[in-house]
């Protein structure tokens, strides 16, 4: 199995020129470490209640890979996230994308989430080109959990208008 690995892994080149050390075949093959510790201590895995006005959901999924996930945010009165929650149903990157962006959305205001990129968030796990979608999919959830607790505000607010009429 290490053979198979090996080739999926490493360049044919480096097998013939050298040896590889285990921590030298790991970090070419495997997560880094901050994916890592998201993915095996996920921050704000959860759910909040969807039906309250100060809680926007965003529910967003790749088919190419299967990756589904789901963000909530509630927000106080002033405007400003006070709690993110998701789960999500993928590999490793997906998770770690998820909860680096439930950390970095609390305490921020709407339009401060809003200017979380999927860029930044691969930087911070640096994931490699082929999981970008994964950070992709963070930036997607973000601004459909963004969009639908816009969307309650404006209803709540024609509500009040229709009932001072």
């Amino acid at each position: 199995m290490a053979g198979a690995l090996a080739k999926r892994c490493v360049t044919p080149l480096v097998l013939v020129n050298r040896r590889i050390s285990a921590p030298e075949f790991r970090a070419q093959c495997g997560y880094h470490e901050k994916v890592v510790q998201h993915y095996e201590n996920p921050r704000n895995v959860g759910s909040l209640d969807k039906k309250a006005r100060n809680v926007g959901t965003g529910l967003v999924g790749a088919p190419a890979c299967g990756d589904v996930m789901k963000l909530q945010i509630m927000v106080d009165d002033e405007g400003k996230i006070m709690d993110a929650r998701f789960k999500t149903f993928g590999c490793g990157s997906a998770i770690a994308s998820s909860s680096l962006a439930t950390e970095w959305m609390k305490g921020k205001s709407i339009d401060d989430a809003l200017l979380i990129r999927n860029t930044d968030i691969a930087k911070e796990l640096h994931l490699p080109p082929v999981k970008l979608h994964c950070s992709m999919l963070a930036e997607d959830a973000i601004k459909a959990a963004l969009a639908d607790y816009r969307l309650k505000q404006q209803d709540d607010q024609q509500e009040a208008i229709v009932a001072t009429n």
